[in-house]
Parts: structure tokens; sequence; C-alpha cells
């Protein structure tokens, strides 16, 4: 049985199945007991403990998601490294990967890798905006929801992008498939590697095959280098021409020739989402031209005449003449720089008047060949095209009587992509045969991905929402603790859902937090780590903590205020008194040195889980960077210093013998800032030091 199943994680992550085994570190789905949810919990494997690369990659993905968070890009809760083990406590996903579902499929329809697409790209693009390089996106990494959301992971190969360290392993790193050809030839990788990358997924996902394969890693990445893919319209012609045009920009060998970033080609996606018909201006699906013939058409002719001035003296000689050759044809008059020679004015005008007959004589003749008006034309009834596919009709000789034309085309709800909806003249109607019957033909339904208006203003997410054609919108007021009144809480459709203009849009909008009185739980007799997470399930906190002399073991709570069963608005804390124990409380003095930060901050010291100090301060701005602060224990405990709520430090307090010893360094996590904390007020992001590339 695996060691770590059973197993608790820092007290409060219960390890309960291995869910999959990667690389370098394997997964479980694990349970918050905290936070009362399931998470996922990556191990690094035991024996890549020692090995500084795999090391190396395990921290930077923990520190590359822990600075995102974005709807589609999986949420890091914790992280935890130590001498034993190194693990990132990460949402759990019950879903299966885009590569199964494409297994499963054989191919998806254009609408379905569109849908995917974007999720991806607005993913890659609030990471390119943090400064992050995924560097692997393949469809294994792309998490895939029952309801068709994805979450991108996997960020253990992820580069920030101002970084200009590199490893032996950087350059050729990621899943040769998908891989682009810089990261192939170990150039330089940018935000535009990821976009390639996008590419090839949007060709195996339009066609169910890979754009390169081959027996060997090497022979596939010579040919990322070097070939080029068949075109996709080739394996599925379904595949509409503006789409095919995007993802094969997304996979040029280029890099300048690719969409320099992914809100470029969210872009040119959107505006192929509002006409599916669209041809781009992308010369990337044909051969190249051809050179131009006219710059060598003097030369050409000159030995056009050579060559027949040859043939004359072959033959001449063949015959047995005896005169000399012909002598060669003189050049043209073009080919002269001479003096031009005058023409007579009676000449030129008598070439005119020739020539205005003569063009005279075959227009009138084409006209009585084509429209002969002495001719009568027969009539026909105008067919019924309406509901029936252009491209059917178009080529149809049912309809050989008539000229069908297009005279736009564009969204409509009741008729499929490709369908005739309206035609002029209408069907039925006395028209000559060859007449002209202009039709409208369908673009299909409008359909635009919902975007994320989750803390906005009601009034903003109203105006946001109508100027993208969704006006059947229905509020509903709800309570939120985190939500301030008249923002948006969610929505239903959720984010990233297609719809369309027809779609019902529910909007709850925060009234606020709900003052409810609740009634206070007991916590005498129990420690205060216990006691803490009981009240957080009643949205209280722990305020005031005063030592007692008692026969208690040391850190029971021994009294409360007010008491068990009183009336208290919710949010509201308690006070409580501990015992110290048989023995008196030692008092010790600790200095924390503090970050440089040039902004306003929040330091908090906590021990065992109580909060002892707080200030607010600019670290910056001290004359000395050193956070003395005085504390009083008994025995062995936990202090941590926090910064704006993230975890800086954490010690090994021995009140007893006066010493304290560093558990903990996160000071490298703040050398630019203030991380954001990734799990509130309970979270405790730790990070051992991490050595120079």
């Amino acid at each position: 049985m695996d060691k770590y199943i059973g197993k608790r994680l820092d007290g409060r992550y219960e390890i309960r199945e291995l869910i999959g085994i990667g690389g370098m570190a394997n997964v479980y789905k694990g349970y918050d007991i905290v936070e009362n949810r399931p998470v996922a919990v990556k191990i690094l494997r035991d024996e890549y403990m020692g090995n500084e690369e795999f090391l190396r990659r395990f921290r930077n993905e923990s520190k590359a998601v822990a600075t995102l968070s974005h709807p589609n890009i999986v949420k890091v809760y914790d992280v935890s490294f130590s001498q034993k083990m190194h693990s990132i406590v990460m949402e759990y996903i019950d879903g299966i990967t885009l590569k199964e579902f494409i297994d499963q499929q054989g191919k998806l329809s254009w609408k379905e890798t569109l849908h995917f697409t974007v999720q991806v790209l607005r993913a890659l693009q609030h990471a390119h905006d943090n400064g992050i390089v995924h560097r692997d996106i393949k469809p294994q990494n792309i998490m895939l929801l029952s309801d068709g959301t994805i979450k991108v992971t996997d960020f253990g190969i992820a580069r920030f992008a101002r970084s200009n360290t590199k490893t032996i392993t950087d350059r050729a790193i990621g899943s040769v498939h998908y891989i682009s050809p810089e990261q192939a030839q170990g150039g330089v990788i940018d935000e535009k590697t990821d976009i390639y990358s996008v590419g090839v997924m949007m060709y195996e996902m339009l066609t169910g095959k890979l754009p390169f394969d081959a027996e060997s890693p090497v022979s596939v990445a010579l040919k990322q280098i070097q070939s080029q893919p068949v075109r996709p319209i080739a394996l599925n012609p379904e595949i509409p021409e503006g789409l095919e045009a995007i993802t094969m920009r997304a996979m040029q060998k280029d890099p300048a020739r690719r969409y320099q970033s992914a809100a470029e080609m969210l872009r040119d996606i959107d505006e192929f989402k509002k006409n599916p018909s669209i041809s781009f201006a992308y010369k990337y699906l044909t051969t190249p031209e051809a050179a131009p013939v006219h710059a060598n058409a003097a030369e050409g002719h000159t030995r056009s005449r050579t060559a027949v001035h040859s043939a004359n003296v072959a033959a001449a000689q063949k015959l047995g003449k005896k005169h000399a050759a012909p002598e060669p044809p003189a050049q043209d008059e073009d080919d002269d720089f001479d003096e031009p020679r005058r023409i007579p004015f009676l000449s030129v005008l008598t070439g005119i008047t020739v020539a205005f007959v003569l063009v005279s004589a075959i227009f009138v003749g084409t006209m009585f060949y084509f429209n002969n008006p002495f001719q009568t034309v027969e009539n026909v009834k105008a067919p019924d095209l309406v509901g029936q596919k252009f491209d059917s009709v178009k080529y149809d000789p049912t309809y050989a009587d008539v000229e069908i034309r297009v005279e736009r085309k564009e969204f409509n709800d009741k008729y499929e992509n490709g369908e005739i909806y309206e035609q002029n003249p209408k069907a039925g109607r006395d028209i000559k045969k060859g007449s002209v019957i202009e039709v409208k033909v369908s673009a299909g339904a409008q359909v635009m991905t919902l975007m994320d208006l989750s803390g906005m203003e009601v009034n903003e997410a109203y105006t946001a929402l109508k100027a993208k054609g969704l006006e059947k919108v229905n509020e509903m007021r709800v309570y939120s603790d985190t939500v301030a009144e008249g923002y948006v809480v969610k929505t239903d459709p959720e984010p990233n859902t297609q719809v369309g203009p027809d779609t019902e849009i529910q909007v709850f909008v925060s009234m606020g937090r709900e003052n409810k009185m609740l009634s206070i739980p007991n916590v005498e007799g129990m420690n205060v780590t216990d006691a803490k997470r009981l009240l957080k399930n009643f949205k209280i906190s722990i305020g005031k903590v005063e030592s007692v002399e008692s026969d208690l073991p040391p850190g029971t709570i021994v009294k409360q205020y007010p008491e068990e069963g009183a009336e208290v608005p919710q949010g509201s804390s308690i006070d409580v008194e501990i015992s110290s124990g048989d023995g008196d409380l030692q008092k010790l003095s600790i200095a924390i040195t503090l970050p440089k930060i040039d902004s306003l901050v929040t330091v908090e010291a906590w021990l065992d889980g109580v909060l002892i100090h707080e200030e607010k301060m600019t670290p910056a701005q001290q004359e000395d960077t050193k956070w003395e602060k005085a504390y009083e224990g008994y025995g062995t405990q936990t202090l941590e210093i926090r910064i704006n709520g993230v975890l800086y430090q954490s010690f090994e307090v021995d009140f007893d013998e006066g010493k304290h010893r560093k558990e903990v360094d996160n000071s490298e996590m703040f050398t630019s800032g203030v991380p954001e904390s990734s799990g509130g007020e309970d979270s405790s992001s730790s990070e051992e030091p991490e050595d120079e590339e």
C-alpha cells in the first residue's frame, strides 16, 4: 500500500487515494478537513528528492501557479517543502484530460475546438501577462470538466519570461509532438512558443491527427523544424477556411509570422465567430508564387530569335545550299535607342478611324449575339430556395434556368449555417429564364462566450452584457460574505459558457453580509487550535488571549467570554483564558528581519495559531528592518510571521530553553513585493530557499 494513503499532511489534508502517476510526482485525491472540500495533492516522488533539477521544476510549478488566479488555471491552495517531502495542494478537478476526450471522439467539431481553444488562450494570456510562459501546452495538460470548462495544469517546466537564467534541460524541454521549432532547436522561448503549441492542439482537435509523427522523438522534432504539415482542410473538408487560416498562422515556423500574443489570436477568433465565412488575408495556405516572368521577357525574346536563326542555319546546311546562311533577324524597334521616326498625321487619323469602326462593329455584333432584341425569352417560375443549402442548389441542374447569387451572409437563429433564409424574387413569381435570384444565407446561430462578471458593479455588468447583444437578463439579490453590496456574485450560465442572443442570463447581485445572530458554542476544555477550527464554522474568531495558571494542560482554554449560548452577530470574536500549566510562563524576545517592501503592509505574529502582535508599516522606510517583539509561552510552540496574510517565516520556539529555530523561510518570494495569498487566513504557503540556478 502507498505510504501516504491514510496519512494527514500538515494536520489538515487527508490523503485518500492515488489518482495519477507523473514523470516526477504522484497525484493523490485528498480532503481538506478545515475547508471541507476535496483537494488534489501533488507529491514529489522519493527518488527525485535528491535531484536538483526535479526539485527546481517542482518549486517552479508552485511559484508559477501561486502567482496566477484565473478560472481556466488550476488553483494552488497550499505548498509545503521540507527535507522529507515536497507537496503542492491544488484544486481537485473531477474530469478527464482533453487528450482522452479527443481520443474518444476521433475529431472534434469546429465549434467544440473553438470552445476549448478560447479558454486555453485566456488562461495563457493571464499567465503571459504575469510574465510566465508554460512551455508544455498539450491536451494531456488540459483537464476537461463535465460542464465543458477546461483547466490548464502542470506548470512544472514553466519559466518566468523575465528570467535570463537557463539550464541544459531548458533547451528542448516539452512534449515533442507539440513543441515549437525554436524549442526543438534550443532557441529563445517566449509567449509565441505557447501559441505554436495551441496551434498544434487545434490541428489535432479539427483533424483527429497530429501534424507531425514519426517513429522516434528526434524525427518528430526534426519535422517540427523542417517540414510543413498537410493542410487541415485536406484531412477534414468540413473545416471553415477562416478557422484553418487561424490554425496555420499559429503554427508558423517563424515566430515573427505567428500571432504575437494570445489576445491577438483571440481577436481573430472573435471575428471568425461573428462571421464563420470570413477569409483572412494570410498567405500561409498557398505555395510561394512563381517569380514574375516579365523581368526576363526581353531576354527570352532574344533567345527565341537566336534559336530561330540557329534552326535556319542548320536547315540550310542540311539542304546543301551554297549561298551564305541567312542573317539573324534584326532587333525590334523597341530594342533600339535611335531617334523615333516621324509618322504622317493623315496616316494616324486614318488608323484611328478604322480602329473605331472595327471596335464598334465587334461591340454591336456581340450585343446581338448575347441579347438578340428580336428573340423571345421564355418565362419560368422562380424556384423555392428557402431552407435549402446554398452549396447544394448552386450547382444543382434543377435550377439551371436561373442564376443564384448570395446577397449577404449573416447570423440567423432559425436556420443552420449555409441555409438560404430569404430570396428575391420570391418563390412562384414569373421571371425570365436566366434571371438572377439573390439569396440571403444563414451563418448559423450567433454564439459567444459569456464573460466573467463576478466582482463587477451591477450597472457596469449590464452594460457589458448589452454590448454583446445579451439583453435577456434576470437579477437575483443574495447575501454574500465576500462580495460588496451592489456587485455581481456570480452568473448562471457560468463564465466561459457558449451563449446566444436568446439565452437568459441570471445575474446574482450581492446584498452584502447577512447580519445573522449566532449562538456561541462551548470551547472550554479545548486547545486553542481545535477551538479556532470549531469557531470558524460559526464564522466566529478568537480575539484577546490571556494566560492564567491552571491545573489543565498548557494551551487549554479555561474560560471564554461571552459564555456558551450567548447570541452574537456573525463575524464577532470571543476572548479566552488559556492555561499556562503548572509552571510559570517564560518570556522570550525574537527579532525578525523584514523584507525591504516599499508599500504599506500588515505584519502579524501568530503563536500556535493565536494572533499575538499586529502592526502596519512600510518596512523599507524603517531605520532598522528588524521587527523585535516579546513573546510568552511554555514548552515548545510554533511562531509564524505573516505579511498581508502570507507566511513569511516560521520558527520553533523553545520557551524552556530560551531558544528559537527557523523552520520555514519564504523570504525569496517577497523580493519583488508581497505575493497574493492563496488560501485565506489559515493558509500557510511555505517554501524552502531555492538554490540559485
